[in-house]
């Protein structure tokens, strides 16, 4: 193939991981190309993704703000970039934007690669937050044979229009109820950003959690968030999110070169920084 031009676009940005990802797929897989971080302001979407049309991109990846706004620039949507209503990912093929959203794939695929066997059959499943993340997770789940999802938001009415994703299958609670529903399910999603670095904490109380549930934080910034800290300590078993990042970005290396990558032990040291190259 041709060499591979990519990036990706947010603002901010410079804090990105995905060149990191990326390049070590690009050398790993002996393919030139480059991958870049592209500051791109709201106000300057749609110029800025011109001139990266211009520039011969073959794609890009899309981060905040711009997953949900970038849904109109595109010429085509893949089927689960229209279900979720955002685009994390973009292959420009003869100058049209294709959007697709890989972060379904991302999150599931981080729970199985994680737990061995792990089957998502018949789960009973709380999601905490009703984000843009939020609604590709459950988007990743209904390609799954769960048995419920209960949504809790500090923000009722954004966890009310995630219902109409599977209003058979979705139950929204309170959030100050949220502690008490806690005794019949398998798996507890956080998607909000308490907990991340710089953010509040996220305040809860998991001891009515089964402790053969599984707890699950798709923030990684730190690793161990204080719900995780909190689940090890009640003997559940944990999922970190940086598994998330990185298999999210796997379809999309395989949209610009054919090639589906590996998510490996070391690239996810490198990523967290535990290694250098």
């Amino acid at each position: 193939m041709k060499s591979l031009k990519a990036g990706v676009i947010g603002h901010p940005i410079s804090h990105s991981k995905s060149p990191i990802i990326h390049q070590y797929w690009l050398q790993q897989h002996e393919l030139e190309g480059s991958y870049k971080t592209i500051d791109i302001a709201p106000e300057n979407l749609e110029s800025g993704i011109q001139n990266l049309v211009s520039e011969g991109y073959d794609g890009f990846n899309i981060t905040i703000p711009h997953k949900e706004n970038i849904l109109t620039l595109c010429d085509e949507l893949s089927p689960a970039a229209k279900i979720i209503g955002a685009v994390n990912t973009v292959k420009i093929k003869n100058k049209k934007l294709i959007g697709h959203n890989t972060d379904y794939f991302g999150f599931i695929e981080n729970i199985k690669m994680s737990i061995a066997n792990y089957n998502f059959k018949d789960k009973n499943i709380f999601i905490l937050g009703a984000g843009g993340a939020t609604r590709a997770i459950i988007y990743g789940l209904l390609q799954e044979k769960f048995s419920k999802i209960y949504i809790s938001n500090r923000t009722q009415g954004r966890a009310e229009n995630l219902k109409e994703m599977a209003p058979e299958k979705i139950e929204v609670i309170e959030w100050s109820g949220k502690e008490n529903n806690l005794s019949n399910i398998n798996l507890l999603i956080n998607t909000t950003s308490l907990g991340m670095v710089n953010h509040p904490e996220l305040e809860i109380n998991i001891s009515n959690l089964p402790d053969n549930a599984t707890v699950t934080d798709i923030v990684y910034t730190p690793l161990l968030t204080d719900l995780l800290k909190q689940a090890k300590i009640n003997n559940n078993q944990i999922v970190t999110g940086i598994g998330m990042l990185l298999h999210q970005a796997r379809p999309a290396f395989e949209l610009w070169t054919r090639i589906m990558p590996d998510a490996s032990p070391e690239l996810e040291k490198l990523v967290l920084g535990e290694i250098s190259v």
